[in-house]
């Protein structure tokens, strides 16, 4: 029996609640997850799950083993990084998940180099909008924007931006350049869901929220974008969602004498799964990249 393996399987049937989300986050078969926790439980001379409405549940002595199998694990990792010398020649598969455009535009094109770096090592990226849960889907890193809601979570920062209201010249050549939040009432706006239709703005000690009316409403970012280059109405975006358009000068930012609150990214990681040296790596390594 492979111990560290072993420990590994229980963690991730824990984390799962079943044997079929372990045997998914692993890429085994289910009769391989069900005999490698039999053996363990026979190895230790305990019971270390129970089965319950809500699934399976680890026992009393398997919460006290939970916590110390995830140590061991943890120190495991280190010790592998510690040989590999920083890093150097991570194996296996890393799972990394990020909003679509967020990945299209920063992630993706980075992606050749880390992976250069690593030669034995398998990238998954997950492309979703939503904010999946990690631990069901086995996520190692996940890349979000906005306030982190979850106080559970293992969370990074790794970068803050600026967010706009914008448009292209095209559509403010035909409709005008509003000068105060105020005149956007008489524009057509975009609004992206996630937003919502307040838009709250400072400029020094005043604070202003704005209330506006739209004939187009989006749920992704993609659609956000596609509507604003298609010269449909101006839009509060960040300014990492418009980064090459900004840089073109297809669209640009209006009311710059107020301040719109600016957007975060974190790099998180899974509740009470230890970050593995193929997760650190990957994180210090985007927020190098990111950052340069």
């Amino acid at each position: 029996m492979d111990r560290l393996a072993s420990m590994e399987t229980f963690v991730r049937v824990v984390e799962t609640g079943s044997f079929s989300g372990a045997a998914r986050q692993l890429r085994v078969g289910q009769p391989a997850v069900s005999k490698s926790i039999a053996q363990l439980e026979d190895y230790l001379g305990v019971k270390l799950l129970t089965r319950s409405t809500r699934g399976l549940t680890p026992t009393e002595a398997g919460l006290g083993y939970l916590e110390r199998a995830r140590r061991a694990l943890e120190e495991a990792a280190e010790a592998e990084l510690a040989a590999r010398g920083a890093g150097a020649g991570l194996k296996g598969r890393l799972r990394v998940c990020a909003a679509v455009t967020f990945a299209r535009i920063h992630l993706i094109p980075i992606l050749p180099r880390f992976l250069a770096q690593h030669p034995d090592l398998e990238l998954e990226v997950v492309m979703d909008d939503r904010q999946i849960d990690l631990v069901q889907e086995g996520i190692d890193v996940a890349l979000r924007m906005g306030k982190m809601m979850d106080s559970s979570l293992t969370a990074r920062r790794v970068a803050r931006c600026k967010r706009f209201v914008l448009g292209t010249p095209s559509y403010f050549d035909r409709a005008g350049t509003p000068s105060t939040p105020s005149e956007l009432s008489q524009h057509q706006t975009i609004i992206y869901l996630r937003e919502g239709s307040v838009w709250s703005f400072q400029r020094e000690s005043t604070e202003l929220a704005v209330t506006v009316q739209s004939r187009l409403r989006v749920t992704a970012a993609e659609g956000l974008r596609a509507a604003v280059l298609a010269d449909a109405g101006v839009a509060i975006a960040s300014e990492w969602m418009f980064s090459p358009e900004f840089r073109s000068g297809a669209v640009r930012a209006v009311l710059l004498e107020w301040s719109l609150p600016p957007l975060d990214l974190w790099a998180v990681l899974p509740t009470g799964r230890a970050a593995t040296a193929k997760a650190r790596a990957f994180v210090d390594f985007f927020e190098r990249m990111f950052k340069s």
